[in-house]
């Protein structure tokens, strides 16, 4: 998993782990993102994890779902021979769809859980759950035997298999996460809550750097050393995920969309999209 999070889903679909297993502090992240959402189960595992500035303990058996560029951290205790083994899929949800479109309940959940405002990311209590572990070992298995023909195919069922799995525990479960309590607030917290705020405006680190009270030198370090990518790679990340929320939710043109991400030239919004997803937005828009 690269700490920026950024995957080529066009050549490679899915990212894809089976009880992966790391000991001895082998396994460090800064807070990262990823382009795509990342469903993670953790069979074995102590520590932290920081995600909307909300602290959770790492515990076994705990269920992850963290949505396209949602910014997590995990901090892992290796102390007294403790080990961190999971299991993760990575994918781009808008690649998947139509394969959910003939379930409608489940279809609402996939677009739910990507899409939608979730009330926690993790679920606990789910040690050694049979289903969602087989979910994962069938895949595992499978894979190591797929011809290119077949790859879109199995990688689809797997995903529809894992949701389905996804659904029952999430509606039985969903309300009884709990959260650490709410971290120290880290100066690139600070930052992120004045990209949010402003990210669609056209960027210039020197007025960041003074509204925010530091000098752009540190601005820039300090950011990149606890976020893991600089903050233009993070701004083009954000804007790119509103972007496709926005031609997946809405039918406003993509002129306006480029504009309301803080892209005055639509061509070179084109060239911006199909750079980071593969195809240009009128693409991705027709495709869904």
């Amino acid at each position: 998993m690269a700490a920026s999070g950024y995957h080529n889903f066009t050549d490679v679909p899915l990212y894809f782990a089976y009880r992966r297993i790391n000991v001895d502090n082998e396994f460090k992240e800064t807070f990262h993102a990823h382009q795509g959402i990342e469903i993670l189960y953790i069979h074995e595992g102590r520590g932290t994890m920081v995600v909307n500035n909300t602290r959770y303990e790492i515990s076994s058996g705990m269920l992850c779902v963290f949505q396209p560029y949602q910014l997590h951290h995990l901090q892992l205790d290796y102390s007294h021979g403790h080990s961190f083994e999971r299991s993760l899929a990575t994918f781009e949800p808008a690649m998947f769809e139509t394969f959910f479109e003939q379930w409608p309940a489940l279809y609402d959940f996939y677009k739910h859980i990507y899409l939608g405002k979730l009330s926690t990311p993790c679920i606990y209590g789910l040690e050694n759950h049979s289903e969602l572990i087989n979910v994962f070992q069938s895949m595992d298995q499978r894979s190591s035997s797929l011809s290119k023909k077949d790859e879109l195919e199995e990688i689809s069922l797997f995903i529809v298999a894992l949701f389905r799995c996804l659904k029952r525990i999430w509606h039985m479960q969903k309300d009884h996460h709990t959260p650490a309590g709410t971290r120290k607030t880290h100066q690139a917290e600070h930052v992120l809550r004045w990209i949010e705020a402003h990210y669609a405006e056209p960027f210039r680190l020197e007025t960041m750097a003074k509204a925010l009270h530091l000098s752009p030198y540190h601005l820039s370090h300090l950011f990149k050393e606890a976020i893991g990518v600089s903050i233009t790679e993070y701004i083009a990340a954000r804007r790119l995920h509103q972007a496709v929320m926005l031609l997946t939710t809405t039918n406003k043109p993509i002129s306006l969309i480029a504009e309301e991400i803080g892209i005055t030239n639509c061509s070179y919004f084109c060239k911006f999209f199909k750079a980071r997803m593969g195809v240009t937005p009128h693409q991705f828009r027709k495709r869904r």
